[in-house]
């Protein structure tokens, strides 16, 4: 299983959205996560860069 940790902008620890994420889903301009216990945080903006090997997700955040 390959879950994941979320960042806002960049990968740095100040910008984690949420760790143990499981899904994530683009829908209408937001990037949906949800992670292990089913919470999900929605973020407006666009998947930057979904790097599974190393477990993170970068989403662009729209200003």
């Amino acid at each position: 299983m390959c879950l994941s940790t979320v960042y806002k902008n960049s990968q740095s620890q100040e910008n984690v959205v949420l760790k143990n994420v499981m899904r994530i889903e683009c829908k209408d301009g937001c990037v949906l996560c949800t992670d292990l216990m089913e919470r999900t945080v929605a973020i407006e903006g666009t998947l930057e860069c979904a790097n599974l090997v190393d477990g993170f997700v970068i989403v662009k955040e729209t200003a």
